[in-house]
């Protein structure tokens, strides 16, 4: 089990919040207006603000040439598929019920580093991948219904979690001796430039004033979800095993769906208060540390 320094505890924790409240908040930013496009303004606003801290924190910019195609890749499956689809997933689902589908992305994350990265997990691991599982089928409890009626929304939504969870791998075996926050500026960057080229191809004829609400969105993904907690994500996923990674950020959905629930009067079942309970078990057995004689 790996314990957490104190930054790496303030950082989840801020994380948690940011990332937690976003749901609805990006549910805001796309009613009625094009998504690809609120996410495209959304990054292009994050990009400067990620390229000051850079040059406040005497950050290096640069990237060796070497080192060009691997973070290309990083970017494809950590940023690019994933900005690019959950957006519109959450245009056609509920705030809530998209974020419980992006964070099935822990669960993709283990079974990849059991079968794909041959990871040994401990039984405290699995045991804390079960239990979160357990707490995304109940916060889907009431739901499924609803959910199959839209599947292209829900089909988005797996996509960009599966492909976010390889992500995650690729990212914490890289060997690229460069700065977590410089590799974060240089993926938003290049996510800036795809997820601009979709939106004008696709919404360009769609594309209408934003109304406050929307502002009020954009700015907030712009500052503390790309300024901040994307750079937050990479260093800990960088520094962390990738199945304490991963399950360390369950509380998000849970955050989602809550605050979805006092934001835009979505009601709130048994199953979403044990979801709350299990996510906490799930984090716990990945974090709590183990015994000295254990250890």
């Amino acid at each position: 089990m790996h314990k957490l320094s104190p930054l790496q505890w303030t950082l989840l924790i801020l994380l948690t919040l940011i990332w937690g409240i976003n749901w609805p908040v990006m549910k805001l930013g796309v009613t009625g207006f094009p998504p690809l496009t609120f996410r495209m303004m959304c990054l292009w606003l994050g990009v400067p603000i990620l390229g000051m801290a850079l040059v406040a924190m005497k950050v290096p910019f640069r990237i060796p040439r070497i080192h060009w195609r691997e973070l290309m890749v990083l970017a494809v499956f950590n940023m690019i598929i994933w900005n690019a689809f959950i957006i519109l997933a959450v245009q056609s689902l509920s705030s809530g019920r998209a974020a419980i589908l992006g964070y099935t992305m822990p669960m993709f994350s283990a079974l990849l580093g059991a079968w794909v990265f041959s990871d040994q997990l401990a039984k405290r691991s699995w045991a804390g991948v079960a239990a979160a599982s357990l707490g995304v089928v109940l916060l889907l409890w009431h739901e499924l219904s609803n959910l199959s009626g839209r599947p292209v929304g829900v089909l988005l939504a797996l996509m960009a979690a599966s492909t976010w969870a390889l992500g995650t791998q690729l990212l914490r075996r890289t060997r690229m001796s460069v700065p977590t926050l410089a590799i974060s500026f240089w993926m938003t960057l290049m996510t800036a430039v795809v997820v601009s080229i979709l939106a004008v191809g696709l919404e360009r004829t769609h594309w209408v004033s934003p109304t406050p609400s929307n502002w009020f969105a954009i700015v907030f993904n712009a500052v503390l979800v790309f300024g901040f907690a994307h750079a937050a994500w990479f260093y800990l996923a960088r520094s962390l095993p990738p199945v304490a990674s991963t399950l360390s950020v369950m509380m998000i959905p849970v955050l989602g769906v809550f605050s979805g629930a006092l934001w835009l009067n979505e009601i709130l079942h048994w199953q979403d208060w044990a979801a709350v309970g299990l996510m906490t078990a799930s984090i716990a057995f990945v974090l709590w540390p183990a015994s000295k004689k254990a250890a």
